[in-house]
């Protein structure tokens, strides 16, 4: 009698089920959005190649008379893209807006240091309008020289099957707050209000797990140091957000001797932001960007943010409604932007 077979051979069978399972959704997924990049890239290539500024700027900084890498505010594009898309271009103009006397440094993997202009394209055009923003070469070999990241680097450059560009973003974004300090973002992002009263500081994304969208330090602080051999030492590729949000949270509850979150909110020079400070929506919640609001409601759920992280994940590719959330965020905090997008999409 072989009863005792039947169960190992139906878990077997299981779990290649459920592998296969697993596969399809990452391949679906892998399809989706590249097709969904494809297709944004098209259409921002039919767009002129210059933008008209607009007639009421911020009077910030000027890049050419200021040291660009000498903190301020940080923007990444890891991917070989270098023409931004309109999330990107109000990303920048709401920080621009919000913090005109701050230097903005947008680093962009597509472009190279020999380029002394910079590419001809909509939204260059449109983000050069601002005093206080300059497009720099992202230089991952460079960047992570001299930090602790060097050794992982050299490694996933011959072998970019344990690396992608999230990952990729995850390091560099330690590298650049350890090297010269200053205010990383990402791309998803509206800023609401100036950041320069934060230091040290990063923001909850929920009860239990820190973000890393929004991280501002000094330079050469020590935390950061201690993410970044975390980072060599646990490397994990196949574990989303292993590099990104659980390293962050991790590293937090050791540097301050704590096995919850809520146990502590600020330690040893470094602070956690409260969940509305920059994650005013929860990731699950992500629809309510794209309904319409009352002002009153947004006044009252965005009365203690410095900013609104949109999770691009969730709401890549979402067509935005008239009078919603959304298009409340961007009429006040990326108007420019907001009128290309009606003139154009």
């Amino acid at each position: 009698m072989k009863f005792s077979e039947c169960p190992s051979s139906r878990v077997k069978s299981w779990s290649m089920s459920l592998a296969s399972i697993i596969s399809l959704t990452f391949i679906f997924l892998f399809v989706y959005l590249t097709l969904t990049d494809v297709t944004e890239e098209a259409h921002l290539r039919r767009l002129p190649k210059e933008a008209t500024c607009p007639e009421s700027m911020p009077n910030g900084p000027n890049h050419s008379t200021s040291n660009a890498s000498g903190g301020g505010i940080f923007f990444l594009e890891t991917s070989e893209r270098i023409s931004p898309s309109f999330q990107a271009m109000c990303a920048v103009e709401s920080a621009a807006r919000a913090n005109p006397h701050t230097n903005i440094t947008i680093m962009m993997n597509g472009l190279t240091g020999n380029n002394k202009s910079l590419p001809q394209n909509f939204g260059i055009s449109f983000l050069s309008c601002f005093s206080n923003v300059k497009f720099v070469p992202l230089d991952f070999k460079a960047l992570f020289s001299d930090t602790p990241l060097s050794t992982w680097y050299s490694k996933v450059e011959s072998h970019w099957e344990l690396a992608d560009y999230p990952t990729l973003s995850d390091a560099c974004r330690l590298a650049i707050l350890w090297k010269w300090g200053g205010i990383y973002l990402d791309t998803d992002f509206i800023i609401l209000k100036n950041l320069q009263t934060l230091t040290n500081a990063m923001g909850l994304q929920s009860l239990y797990t820190i973000n890393g969208a929004f991280l501002t330090f000094q330079p050469h602080h020590k935390f950061i140091e201690v993410c970044m051999k975390d980072f060599v030492n646990t490397y994990n590729y196949w574990l989303y957000g292993h590099q990104g949000p659980q390293l962050l949270t991790r590293v937090y509850k050791r540097w301050c001797g704590i096995r919850r979150l809520r146990d502590k909110s600020s330690c040893r020079g470094v602070n956690v932001l409260p969940t509305e400070s920059f994650y005013p929506v929860y990731w699950q919640d992500w629809k309510k960007y794209f309904e319409v609001i009352e002002p009153k409601e947004i006044k009252k759920l965005l009365r203690n943010s410095y900013g609104v992280h949109l999770w691009n994940k969730k709401s890549h590719g979402k067509h935005m409604e008239e009078g919603s959330f959304l298009e409340h965020l961007q009429l006040k905090y990326c108007p420019t932007t907001n009128s290309f997008m009606k003139m154009y999409l």
